[in-house]
C-alpha cells in the first residue's frame, strides 16, 4: 500500500436501470457503494431509457458520492451516450466503473472526457480481458480501483468460472493494486442458491488481499459485509502490534507469544489507516456498527439485481 489510504468500499451491490423504483429501493441495502449498471444488465433497445433512469436516480440519491455508473465499453457509441448523459447530468456519481478496458490509455481519455465536462468521479476498471490482466501494473497504476469481471474473462479464456481457473488473475490483480495502493474488488458470486460457496470465495479473496467485493443480490450483503467490513478486534490488535514494535524502538517484539517487527508493524499501521479511512466516508451515519446493521432482502433480486451475468444484474 502506497501514500494516504483510500477509502475503498467492501461491497457494491449492482442494480439495473432499467426501473427508476427499483433503482431507488436498492439505497434501501447496507452496501457501501450502490452501483447502477447501464452496460450488461441492460438491453440495447432499452439503453436509452436507462439512462435517464440513471439521471433521475442520481438526482435522488442520499449519498451521490457513494454510487457508481457502470457504463458501456469506451469506444462505443453507447459509451460516447453514457458519457453525454454523466456530462449533462447536474447530480454526479463519486464512481464511474469502465468496462472491457484492455489499456491505461482507455482510463486516462475517460478521465479528460469527464473533466473537460466539470466532472472529476473516481475511475475504476473492470478486469475483465485478457490485455487488462496482461497490463495489470499499467492500468492499476491509472485506475483508482479494479473490479474482477470472472465471466467474461472465462468466456475469453474458455474455462469455467472456477476458482483454479481464476486465480491467476485474482493474484495478478492483487499485486498491482497493493503496488500503487489502488481499490481491489473481486467479482460477484454467480452460484447464489449456494450461500456456503459465497463466504468460502470471500474469504479466500480477503486472504489473497482484496478489500471488498461485488454483488447482484441484496442477500449477499450481510456475509460479505460481515467479512470484509472493519471489525473492532482485528483493530484493536492491529493498534496493539504497532504500539509494541513502536515500545521495542521499532525492532522486534513478543505480543501474546507472537513475534512482531517492523513488517508487522507496517501492517498495521496501514490496515488502520485503511479502516479509518473506510469509517469516514461508508461508515453509518447514525453512529451505529455497520458490520452489525441488518440487511433487509425480502424482496430479493426481484428489487436490486435478478440474474447475474448478462441477465437482470449481471456483472461480467
Amino acid at each position: 500500500m502506497t501514500g494516504v489510504a483510500r477509502a475503498v468500499p467492501r461491497s457494491i451491490l449492482y442494480t439495473p436501470a432499467l426501473s427508476l423504483e427499483r433503482v431507488v429501493k436498492s439505497w434501501s441495502y447496507d452496501a457501501d457503494v450502490h452501483l447502477i449498471d447501464l452496460e450488461d444488465s441492460v438491453p440495447p433497445a432499452d439503453k436509452p431509457a436507462a439512462r435517464t433512469v440513471c439521471r433521475a436516480a442520481l438526482e435522488k440519491a442520499p449519498r451521490p458520492a457513494n454510487v457508481a455508473v457502470r457504463m458501456n465499453e469506451l469506444g462505443s457509441l453507447a459509451a460516447v451516450q453514457d458519457v453525454l448523459m454523466l456530462a449533462d447530468s447536474p447530480v454526479r456519481p463519486g464512481i464511474v466503473l469502465m468496462t472491457m478496458v484492455t489499456s491505461a490509455d482507455e482510463v486516462e481519455l475517460l478521465r479528460r472526457m469527464l473533466a473537460s465536462a466539470g466532472a472529476r468521479p473516481e475511475v475504476y476498471v473492470t478486469v475483465e480481458t485478457v490485455e487488462a490482466v496482461d497490463r495489470i501494473d499499467e492500468v492499476a497504476r491509472c485506475a483508482d480501483g479494479l473490479v474482477f469481471g470472472s465471466a467474461d474473462l472465462a468466456a475469453t479464456l474458455g474455462v469455467d468460472i472456477t476458482w483454479e481457473a481464476m486465480q491467476a488473475a485474482r493474484q495478478a490483480m492483487a499485486m498491482a493494486c497493493a503496488r500503487f495502493g489502488t481499490a481491489c474488488i473481486d467479482t460477484a458470486n454467480y452460484r447464489l442458491a449456494e450461500p456456503d460457496v459465497l463466504a468460502e470465495e470471500t474469504n479466500r479473496v480477503r486472504a489473497l488481499g482484496f478489500h471488498g467485493k461485488a454483488t447482484v443480490h441484496p442477500r449477499e450483503l450481510e456475509v460479505i459485509n460481515r467479512l470484509l467490513r472493519p471489525r473492532s478486534d482485528e483493530l484493536a490488535l492491529a493498534r496493539r502490534v504497532a504500539e509494541a514494535v513502536a515500545a521495542a524502538n521499532g525492532g522486534i517484539a513478543v505480543l501474546d507469544g507472537n513475534m512482531v517487527g517492523p513488517p508487522f508493524a507496517r501492517l498495521a499501521r496501514d490496515t488502520v489507516a485503511r479502516e479509518d479511512a473506510w469509517t469516514s466516508r461508508f461508515g453509518r451515519e447514525d453512529g451505529t456498527d455497520a458490520d452489525a446493521a441488518d440487511t433487509d432482502a425480502g424482496d430479493g433480486a426481484e428489487v436490486a439485481g435478478g440474474t447475474a451475468d448478462g441477465g437482470e444484474g449481471g456483472t461480467s
